[in-house]
C-alpha cells in the first residue's frame, strides 16, 4: 500500500500564513478638527475659489471659525462651527462692501455628516446665491 499525501503530514503543503490586513488610514474627515481644517478644508476652499476666478482670497482659521475675504477685503464670509467637530452644528454669515455681517444663518443643517466636498460646496453655493462669484 502506498502512502498518500493525506496520510503523510510532511508531504501536505502548508498554507502560507495569511497576510495581516493593512490598516486603512482614517478618512480625512476623521482627523482631528484643527488638522482637518488646516490641511484639507482651507486648501480645498482656496482651490474652489480659484475655479470661480477669485484670486485674492485670504482665509483664516481661529476659534472654530473659518473666515474668508476677497475682492480687496470688500467681500467676506465666515463658517462657524459650534464646537471642534465638522459634524457639529454650523452657521454661516457673509457681508459686502467691507461691512460687518448682519445675519447669521444655519449652514448645512440637514446633513448628519459633513464631508470635505460638501463643506466646500456649501460655501460656494451660498456665495453663488449672492451672485458674488465669477461664474454667475
Amino acid at each position: 500500500m502506498s502512502e498518500t499525501t493525506e496520510s503523510n503530514p510532511e508531504q501536505v503543503k502548508a498554507k502560507p500564513p495569511a497576510k495581516p490586513k493593512a490598516e486603512k488610514p482614517p478618512a480625512i474627515e476623521e482627523l482631528p478638527f484643527e488638522e482637518f481644517i488646516a490641511t484639507h478644508y482651507l486648501p480645498a476652499l482656496t482651490k474652489a475659489f480659484d475655479k470661480q476666478g477669485v484670486e485674492d482670497l485670504k482665509l483664516e482659521f481661529n476659534n472654530s471659525q473659518v473666515c474668508g475675504k476677497w475682492a480687496q477685503g470688500l467681500r467676506q464670509f465666515t463658517v462657524y462651527f459650534s464646537k471642534s467637530d465638522i459634524n457639529a452644528q454650523k452657521a454661516f454669515s457673509c457681508a459686502d462692501t467691507g461691512q460687518l455681517p448682519s445675519t447669521l444663518e444655519p449652514f448645512l443643517i440637514d446633513e448628519r455628516k459633513a464631508p470635505l466636498d460638501l463643506l466646500v460646496f456649501g460655501v460656494i453655493q451660498r456665495l453663488n446665491v449672492q451672485k458674488w462669484l465669477k461664474s454667475n
